[in-house]
């Protein structure tokens, strides 16, 4: 009898536990949305979902280099836009030289604006990107250009800048190279930066700067053909941005649906009924309710009620 009393209580407590445990599982499930809550529930899914995790980390990392490479790529394009701006402007300056009309005060003048003009190329040329480090410095950490007492800009930055990874095997150059854009102009046998081009011109056109008017033309022919090939430089540099840019689009909505994919996905894969889920936890909770209530009427007896 003893034993027989003792089974009773004890598998009635299991069974109480049991339901009482899978009514939480069942208000977890319906409170996260979540039908597998640790991996014991589904060790294959379990796995699948980790690996999945891990892609879409690698994802999420991607898409956020497609946001900085964009920025670096809009500030680049910018700051051409402002050179291309300035070196328009002396080319506008070139023409009104050529003018037999002026003076030497005249050229002063317009030699002191492309002496300006000079000034804010370098500034626009050291500009550093989101980052904090040289836009047209390549991989270098430091400025890309310096300038000398007597004026003379050299370009201190170093190589390309590394490539920014968008994607798996897929990378982009969101940074280019200062020496590129605005170095390597052949100019009369000579080859020149944008900022000697004009820095001459300046010089050409500056009182005592010419010794003959010849040597002064000469300048002028040199100038224009210089800005020609600077401008086609920028034109080149500002037309490979707009296709980087645009591959980087087709990126970010590559990324968008691979992550609406993944939610679609793992929401199938972990995923709860939640109707179902609250049906199953009302029959288990009218188990449970059941159960407790039999287990309490039946704790109750006793040998004075079998003798009644």
């Amino acid at each position: 009898m003893k034993i027989g009393t003792a089974y009773f209580f004890d598998s009635r407590n299991r069974q109480m536990g049991d339901l009482s445990a899978q009514a939480a599982r069942l208000q977890e499930q319906i409170a996260t949305g979540k039908r597998i809550l640790a991996p014991s529930d589904d060790p294959i899914i379990s796995a699948r979902l980790a690996r999945m995790s891990g892609t879409a980390a690698d994802q999420t990392q991607f898409a956020s280099n497609v946001k900085l490479a964009r920025g670096l790529l809009g500030q680049t394009d910018t700051a051409l836009e402002s050179v291309s701006n300035d070196l328009q402007r002396v080319q506008e300056l070139l023409i009104r030289a050529g003018s037999d009309t002026l003076n030497d005060d005249n050229r002063a003048a317009l030699a002191a604006e492309l002496k300006s003009i000079a000034d804010n190329l370098y500034s626009t040329a050291n500009t550093t990107d989101v980052r904090g480090t040289a836009l047209f410095g390549g991989s270098s950490a430091g400025p890309a250009y310096s300038r000398a007492a007597d004026g003379t800009v050299t370009f201190v930055g170093e190589g390309e800048a590394p490539p920014i990874p968008v994607g798996e095997g897929i990378t982009v150059q969101a940074n280019d190279s200062g020496q590129r854009i605005f170095g390597g102009i052949q100019v009369g046998g000579t080859t020149k930066d944008v900022f000697k081009i004009v820095s001459d011109l300046a010089a050409a056109l500056d009182v005592g700067g010419s010794a003959t008017p010849a040597d002064r033309q000469q300048a002028l022919a040199d100038a224009s053909d210089g800005l020609s090939q600077a401008m086609q430089n920028v034109t080149t540099a500002r037309a490979s941005i707009g296709a980087r840019g645009a591959r980087l689009d087709i990126q970010a909505e590559s990324l968008a649906k691979a992550a609406n994919d993944y939610d679609i996905e793992r929401g199938n894969l972990e995923g709860v009924n939640v109707q179902a889920a609250i049906t199953d936890l009302q029959k288990t909770m009218l188990t449970l309710q059941a159960t407790q209530s039999s287990f309490t009427m039946l704790s109750r007896l006793s040998l004075f009620d079998y003798i009644q």
